[in-house]
């Protein structure tokens, strides 16, 4: 019969060893927390790629990023278009950004929280922009998604719209719908619909 023994000096070794493994498991825990990231949590592919979006953003000076959750939530950001020129000069616009952990081989999900007056953004807050639908591919990055955004507001789109009244009114009298972006921005009513002040 073939049989292992362990000595006493070498029990105490094994157990020398399983402690040290120990150890060495608490201060790679330690060493993670003190840098900022939760113990034993791993980043998503999506995470890691949006860290990276992030770590290269151009944005204009008419745009800007806001992470209401903190750091421990990069997932779920907003940004605020403040465009400079066209229909929408000088109005404030707010679009959250929820990114999916299969990012980005998948779009991330945008809406509009500033109610807008716009052929391209619904009531409800609703982007059409069309590298976040059939247009998206894995090598586009949040940096393209910004400026396609503030694109929206120096040109808007009437041959794709969301919200088609106003699509119809911009392209048959724009001046007319110059009105209305303007009176929706002061604060009142297009139409049936009220829209919050946003300048």
């Amino acid at each position: 019969m073939v049989g292992c023994l362990l000595s006493w000096k070498g029990l105490v070794t094994l157990y020398e060893m399983i402690n040290l493994f120990k150890v060495k498991a608490k201060q790679k825990e330690i060493a993670e927390t003190a840098n900022g990231k939760l113990p034993g949590k791993k980043q998503s592919a999506g995470e890691l790629r949006l860290h990276k979006d992030i770590s290269e953003l151009n944005l204009p000076e008419t745009c800007s990023i806001l992470f209401p959750n903190g750091k421990d939530d990069l997932m779920n950001f907003e940004v605020t278009v403040h465009p400079d020129e066209g229909f929408y000069v000088g109005g404030t616009f707010v679009f959250t950004f929820q990114v999916s952990p299969i990012y980005p081989h998948e779009a991330p999900k945008v809406k509009c929280k500033t109610k807008v007056y716009h052929p391209n953004i619904d009531l409800e807050g609703n982007v059409c922009l069309n590298i976040l639908r059939e247009d998206w591919k894995p090598v586009l990055n949040i940096n393209t998604i910004v400026y396609g955004l503030f694109h929206l507001f120096t040109e808007p789109n009437y041959e794709d719209p969301l919200n088609h009244d106003a699509a119809a009114v911009l392209r048959d009298n724009p001046r007319l719908f110059e009105s209305n972006v303007r009176r929706a921005m002061a604060g009142g009513y297009v139409g049936n619909n009220f829209f919050p002040r946003c300048i």
